[in-house]
């Protein structure tokens, strides 16, 4: 793919959002250039992570529901009796606003017992922008947060996308103005069967979010703000409707049908932008001057 940059203007000013390769384009050879990836999933344990799901405790992963084996991490029900609306989300333990994030999963077996209905069928997601989990209520259903939803083909040959935006507690803006549903469908091909799919997404704080599917653009929209519904049990003081979300952490979603991640990976684009500092980075596209570091007797460009 080739690079992409976008402007959006809003009150205040313009934001230049960021323009990148997407389809493993190789960086250049400066220290300056070398992306430097966080891996947020290490393939060994849930290290870093703290699970929350409706009817628990923070911290609480009822059921082994998430756990990992073989490499993965996986989401799974074998120990439920039934799924009771059990809906769960693994957080990672920082927050983040402006990244690129890559998560590689596939979908696997069936449904679990009395499941919330077919939609949830091949059902999963990131969610994005979420408040800190400890404020969610014990029977809180979903975090506030943009829902990156992921979907997988019911083999019936229908179309069925994945990497659509699906919003508990949020607003967006697409094409223009503020989108009136609670989900909104990508432009992705289906995936059917156990085939790993590669989500992207290039998250601008409370700018501009774009999801890709194996390389691809096949979604855009911008302003994420506190707003809508579809998210219940949720403290007030959590949800300040129209305020923008600049920020927030990040979970993985169990939704009643087990899935897989093998890859969970972020690129943070906040950092610093002196070109003086040893730890510059011409990718980053937020400033965050305490960041810098610098040699011993130089001082921040001016």
């Amino acid at each position: 793919m080739k690079p992409h940059s976008r402007l959006i203007a809003r009150s205040g000013g313009c934001i230049l959002l960021f323009a990148a390769l997407f389809a493993g384009g190789a960086a250049a050879d400066t220290s300056a250039g070398k992306e430097e990836w966080i891996t947020l999933f290490n393939g060994r344990d849930l290290g870093g992570w703290t699970p929350k799901i409706t009817g628990h405790a923070l911290g609480d992963n009822f059921g082994n529901t998430f756990r990992v084996e073989d490499g993965l991490l996986k989401v799974r029900y074998d120990q439920y009796k039934s799924f009771d609306k059990k809906f769960g989300h693994l957080f990672y333990k920082d927050s983040f606003s402006y990244y690129r994030l890559v998560v590689e999963y596939r979908f696997v077996g069936e449904q679990a017992p009395e499941g919330p209905g077919s939609w949830a069928l091949r059902n999963s997601g990131a969610m994005l922008h979420s408040p800190h989990p400890r404020t969610m209520g014990r029977d809180q259903d979903f975090p506030i947060s943009v829902e990156v939803q992921f979907l997988g083909g019911l083999g019936d040959g229908k179309a069925r996308s994945t990497m659509n935006l699906c919003t508990p507690g949020t607003d967006v803006v697409y094409e223009g103005s503020i989108y009136p549903e609670h989900c909104l469908s990508s432009a992705s091909k289906t995936f059917d069967g156990d085939q790993w799919v590669r989500a992207e997404m290039l998250v601008l704080g409370s700018g501009q979010i774009t999801h890709f599917v194996n390389g691809e653009e096949v979604l855009d929209y911008a302003l994420p703000q506190f707003g809508g519904g579809a998210v219940s049990d949720f403290d007030p003081a959590a949800k300040l409707d129209g305020k923008l979300i600049e920020g927030g952490y990040i979970s993985l979603q169990s939704e009643s049908h087990p899935i897989d991640f093998r890859k969970v990976e972020l690129l943070n684009l906040a950092g610093c932008m002196d070109r003086s500092a040893s730890n510059y980075k011409r990718y980053h596209v937020k400033s965050v001057p305490e960041s810098c570091v610098y040699a011993k007797g130089s001082k921040p460009a001016t």
